[in-house]
């Protein structure tokens, strides 16, 4: 049946499409010339729509890339960890910056994407490969730049939605907005809140059936309850615009996190959920000011910023008579100050300089009250760190006919007090054909990322004798653009990666009974990634927009074996599918619209000597969610009523090994944007 079930997308390619606001979707304008700008020469990147961004309130950054890209998303479950990596890296070879500020954990180097509501960003890129070294260095896979920018209204705003789903889940949103010629303010709000408690399969546990003799005539594996997974996260985002109207704008952005979450038990646990507590607490604000200054021919602008972050760990077990110990208490605080200043600098149309310069001074804590020693007491071990990163950059951009234009960057960076060779990219992009608007890009880099603070100080297993990991990558891609003004507008790419990891970092177990990270191998990174967009205007009151992705992406390690036992070179690293591809598309009608999504993972090995035993290889699957849609328009409010599947064929899978997910479930939504 699945294997028909995958062709599905195929068949809904033409018959299906995303999200509207009682509106129909209109199609933009055919483009024949593609405009290039300046700043994007050579640039692969991934850019995400408002409609991508706003498809519904409970979504966070996670669920949205997870279908409207070709980077592999590991989820562990709706307000557990998800993670991104491009391209066959890990996560933390993913650099994130929010308005500017990079935002990745110091401690683990990696962003947890279930923490950013979608609904909170405005504006979302992503750069591929050699690409992040134009925003930043240690992006080994790529970068991912989120932001918000002013509403532009003018006069009082008013937005609330209303959510309700399956396993009793609530989700609320609400915005409020003023405006005028100079001022833009926004204060955003979401809440959301779960039991959590759903039904599968569990594929890890069977259960015998017997006879009277007390022979085993079958077996069957249960049906269980997700259990101990509740959460409750609060978001506050409080925006302030100025704009001179003079060439100068000021912004300051302030977000609140406010999170508490329980880890769901395991498949393969065997206990009852009341045995023990495993509990995660965030406390996180994040503050940017900024200022930019407009003029012709060249810009320049200053932001400082800060993050404060509280995280909480505990771990509780029944040791007896309802008696509950910890186990773990963990206890972490980070505090980040940012500081960044750039400019650029045009000459005539043909050429482009830039630099930049931006700061960010870590100050950590860690520690765990309940370490057992091997005396039998207890002792508190963690660590106190500062370090500080700095990264600084200049460019050239030459674009000497609208044909043809080359990149040069050099980038430098500092880690506490190491410094990174120079970090040179280049990018060359050029039309080979007007009509059409094909496009050939190609550019090269080398990059470096350095080990995170737990990496070089976690105890016990911490390595401060660690190397940086550094790679060189090169990417080469072809796009076009094709439409009829009115009628449709079709545009793809097809490109190509090559990409080398030396000293790449892992954490193995020790001799002594814990983990140790040690620069074991050499990765090698490759494949393709293809895009494509199609809108289509099919009747006066219908169209019709599609976009999917699709990548290969084998990545193997390439080092020598460390010992005559070593079974992980030459295979795939564990958690990279090798083939992943994502198709999204909307139909609308009038103030109806019906979105459809889908997208597929290959199979992910769990272990890196990509054992293939029941707990050693995660099967491929597919997901398909819908929505219907029906925008409301009265002379007082708009009103937007939508209903959602997730997993339409209620597919039993795994994203990861032991962490159960949900079957088909459901979703309402009741928006209201009352009319001053």
């Amino acid at each position: 049946m699945k294997k028909y079930l995958l062709l599905l997308p195929l068949a809904m390619f033409f018959t299906t499409l995303a999200n509207g606001q009682g509106k129909v979707n209109n199609i933009p304008p055919a483009v024949v010339y593609g405009e290039r700008t300046m700043k994007e020469i050579g640039v692969q990147q991934t850019k995400l729509d408002s409609l991508q961004l706003k498809e519904n309130i409970a979504l966070s950054m996670a669920d949205v890339l997870t279908f409207n890209s070709s980077i592999f998303v590991k989820n562990y479950g709706r307000a557990t960890l998800s993670t991104v990596a491009f391209r066959g890296t890990s996560p933390s070879h993913t650099q994130v910056s929010w308005n500017g500020m990079k935002i990745n954990n110091p401690m683990l180097g990696m962003t947890d994407f279930s923490m950013i509501p979608s609904y909170f960003i405005d504006d979302a890129s992503l750069l591929h490969g050699t690409s992040s070294v134009n925003e930043t260095g240690g992006g080994l896979g790529g970068a991912v730049k989120l932001s918000t920018r002013p509403a532009q209204n003018d006069g009082f705003g008013l937005q609330y939605i209303q959510g309700v789903g399956s396993f009793k889940t609530f989700d609320e949103f609400l915005r409020l907005t003023w405006g005028d010629e100079h001022w833009q303010t926004s204060t955003r709000a979401v809440y959301s809140s779960s039991p959590n408690e759903f039904e599968y399969r569990n594929h890890d546990k069977k259960v015998n059936v017997y006879d009277e003799d007390m022979n085993i005539i079958d077996q069957y594996y249960p049906i269980e309850k997700n259990k101990s997974g509740s959460f409750k996260d609060l978001h506050l985002l409080q925006e302030v615009y100025y704009n001179t109207g003079r060439g100068d704008r000021f912004g300051l952005n302030g977000w609140y996190i406010n999170s508490n979450r329980e880890l769901p038990m395991l498949t393969v646990d065997h206990g009852e959920d009341t045995d023990f507590e495993n509990r995660q607490r965030e406390h996180t604000f994040r503050g940017v000011l900024s200022w930019d200054h407009l003029d012709d021919g060249w810009k320049m602008g200053a932001k400082g910023g800060y993050i404060y972050t509280w995280m909480a760990y505990d771990y509780k077990r029944d040791v007896g008579n309802g008696n509950m110990a910890h186990m773990t208490q963990s206890r972490s605080e980070i505090n980040t100050i940012y500081g960044q200043a750039d400019g650029e600098y045009y000459i005539d149309k043909e050429w482009l300089f830039t630099a930049n310069l931006s700061a960010h001074q870590h100050f950590v804590e860690s520690r765990d009250k309940n370490i057992i020693r091997q005396d039998g007491n207890k002792a508190v071990v963690g660590y106190k760190q500062a370090r500080i990163e700095l990264s600084g950059s200049v460019s050239a951009k030459w674009r000497p006919s609208d044909r043809f234009g080359v990149s040069a960057v050099i980038r430098e960076e500092l880690c506490g007090t190491e410094w990174t060779p120079v970090i040179p990219a280049l990018f060359l992009d050029g039309v080979i054909s007007k009509k059409g608007n094909i496009i050939a890009k190609a550019s090269v880099s080398r990059n470096y990322r350095f080990p995170t603070l737990n990496d070089l100080y976690f105890l016990p297993g911490g390595n401060p004798d660690l190397k940086k990991e550094s790679g060189w990558t090169y990417d080469a891609g072809i796009s076009f653009s094709v439409g009829r003004e009115g009628v449709y507008t079709l545009s793809g790419s097809a490109n190509w990666f090559d990409s080398y990891v030396k000293d790449w970092i892992i954490w193995l177990p020790t001799t002594k009974g814990f983990f140790s990270p040690d620069n074991i191998k050499d990765v090698h990174a490759y494949g393709i990634e293809l895009q494509g967009d199609l809108s289509v205007a099919l009747a006066p009151e219908w169209s019709l927009k599609m976009d999917g992705n699709f990548s290969w992406t084998p990545s193997i390690n390439v080092g020598e074996p460390r010992t005559p036992a070593g079974q992980s070179v030459g295979k795939q690293l564990p958690y990279v599918p090798e083939l992943s591809s994502t198709v999204t598309g909307t139909i609308s009608w009038r103030s109806w619209s019906f979105l459809y999504k889908w997208c597929y993972y290959s199979e992910r090995y769990t272990m890196s000597s990509n054992d293939i035993t029941l707990t050693g290889k995660l099967p491929p699957y597919f997901m398909s969610n819908i929505t219907i849609e029906k925008g409301l328009s009265f002379k007082w409010a708009d009103i937007s009523l939508k209903g959602i599947v997730n997993n339409l064929f209620d597919e039993e899978y795994l994203s990861v090994l032991s962490r159960p997910m949900p079957g088909i479930n459901f979703e309402i939504f009741v928006g209201i944007t009352p009319k001053f």
